[in-house]
């Protein structure tokens, strides 16, 4: 509780509201998010070990960030030559804030879209999407078990391509929840108050 206080002072000062690009063709650049309960940035070490695992990957993928709050994990995605990357959130303070950044960086291949991630992804359920999606950073707010039940939007949308990764991001103290029969780990680790995953989806099946 200490540690999310001394947090919670450091935001409303101004010197949290702030993330750096770890890796890419903006590797360095610090970049403003906005304020917002239970917007975390995920931390650097989280986004250097994540990226590591997605280096073979990364490039020429296609993206969807839900949940993108501060943009970071988009934002690198676009840093290590994504294709494109689709960022959600219904937040219109973190909206306004990552479309600045998007426009400061000149980037041309990201929609950012002002959205609920549930509306979003039931939006597939209505139709089949034109383009499917390589790599999902699924990283929810904590506290409201929502991994599994977005797991099961994503599985049931029909918006992954054959061979997709799902990143997932869960409170230390949570076990993962019962995944799709055709989804499985393939990476696992722990980092301050979270444990993060690298799912495999095996939409083939």
């Amino acid at each position: 509780m200490k540690n999310t206080k001394i947090k919670s002072q450091a935001s409303r000062k101004g010197a949290s509201n702030q993330l750096r690009i770890i890796g890419g063709q903006w590797r360095g650049r610090k970049l403003a998010f906005a304020d917002g309960e239970g917007l975390r940035p995920t931390m650097d070490r989280v986004r250097e070990t994540l990226f590591n695992w997605l280096q073979a990957d990364i490039a020429g993928a296609r993206c969807l960030d839900l949940f993108t709050g501060s943009g970071a994990l988009g934002l690198e995605a676009l840093s290590r030559y994504a294709a494109e990357v689709v960022m959600i959130d219904k937040n219109p303070h973190a909206i306004r804030m990552i479309r600045q950044n998007l426009e400061l960086l000149k980037v041309e291949n990201a929609q950012l879209i002002k959205m609920d991630a549930n509306d979003f992804l039931f939006s597939f359920l209505q139709a089949p999407p034109k383009n499917t999606f390589d790599i999902v950073f699924l990283d929810p707010p904590f506290n409201k078990q929502l991994v599994s039940v977005f797991c099961e939007l994503l599985e049931q949308s029909n918006c992954l391509s054959d061979q997709a990764l799902v990143y997932v991001e869960i409170e230390k103290q949570t076990i993962l929840p019962q995944l799709p029969e055709n989804w499985s780990v393939i990476k696992e680790k722990k980092a301050g108050q979270l444990t993060y995953y690298l799912l495999s989806v095996d939409s083939s099946c």
